[in-house]
């Protein structure tokens, strides 16, 4: 029992702490459960905003209150980038613990802080939530919270990227690829904010979002495909091509073999698939991005 009140006195400090906008105390990597994305909840769900999620396994389903989770790594690790990250699960529910948990404790050892975003789903049975309205406005909310605690939470504020998986990326291309500067005039300081990521990862992506042309001011891009997954693995070799004409770096990664939804790689029995997160930190590294920033 002591040990438990140790717990939840720690857990509750922490919070409180972020709640004060202060970098949470830590010697280790360290879980921030639930950051809500808006204080009274996200526009057109307030009434919702206290009802509970569902949760089995790996999955989460009745998201009406939008949230991050947050992963800071070791303070003598961190290295100032940050990301958000939008799990996959076809807008009827989050694979939350294997394209959210897992992914966000990798970065941290990285020194990277992630975010694991929990959106409002478009397709779960009996969903009144419109992909543009309600999601598009959650992961634009999601980069604006982290972006604007850059400073109490030692984070570069050039530095905050999103990552998405199967549907997640859909959800990520929303953000990278569209208008999304701050609003000076806004009562509320988050969304004074830019909401646009500095770097982008897409793993298996679906093609929602994804433009015609590149913007000029897209972000640089890793992708990462199996090519025996049909429509993920056409959207990675189509953004080869636009990149190319649109002069902005991208990484791309085509498997011979591994199918959809292999998630951090312990999935597949595949040496290729189980080993591709290397792949991504190899290119976090190459561009600087595992470099502690200059403050």
């Amino acid at each position: 029992m002591r040990r438990l009140n140790s717990l939840v006195a720690g857990l509750a400090s922490t919070l409180l702490e972020l709640a004060c906008g202060k970098e949470p105390s830590r010697t280790e990597t360290s879980t921030l459960k639930l950051i809500p994305l808006w204080q009274h909840g996200a526009p057109g769900s307030e009434a919702r905003r206290d009802e509970p999620e569902k949760a089995k396994d790996w999955w989460v389903k009745n998201v009406h209150n939008p949230s991050l989770t947050a992963f800071f790594p070791a303070r003598g690790l961190a290295n100032g980038t940050a990301i958000v990250i939008a799990p996959g699960g076809g807008f009827r529910e989050l694979v939350f613990e294997p394209e959210g948990v897992a992914p966000a404790k990798y970065f941290a050892k990285l020194g990277v802080a992630a975010f694991a975003l929990k959106y409002r789903l478009t397709r779960e049975e009996g969903s009144s939530y419109d992909l543009e309205k309600h999601t598009g406005a959650d992961v634009r909310r999601a980069m604006r919270v982290v972006r604007s605690h850059a400073g109490e939470w030692g984070l570069d504020p050039n530095r905050v990227g999103i990552m998405g998986w199967s549907a997640g990326g859909e959800v990520a291309s929303m953000v990278a690829y569209r208008p999304s500067p701050g609003d000076p005039g806004s009562d509320d300081p988050i969304e004074r904010v830019a909401a646009k990521p500095n770097f982008q990862i897409l793993i298996y992506p679906g093609s929602y979002a994804i433009p015609d042309v590149v913007p000029p001011d897209a972000p640089p891009t890793f992708a990462l495909a199996a090519s025996d997954d049909e429509g993920p693995a056409a959207v990675v070799s189509d953004l080869i091509q636009k990149y190319r004409q649109a002069r902005i770096p991208l990484e791309a990664h085509l498997f011979a073999e591994g199918g959809h939804g292999f998630n951090m790689g312990d999935r597949s029995a595949l040496a290729s698939i189980q080993n591709w997160p290397q792949r991504m930190a190899d290119w976090l590294k190459d561009r600087g991005l595992l470099t502690r920033a200059k403050r």
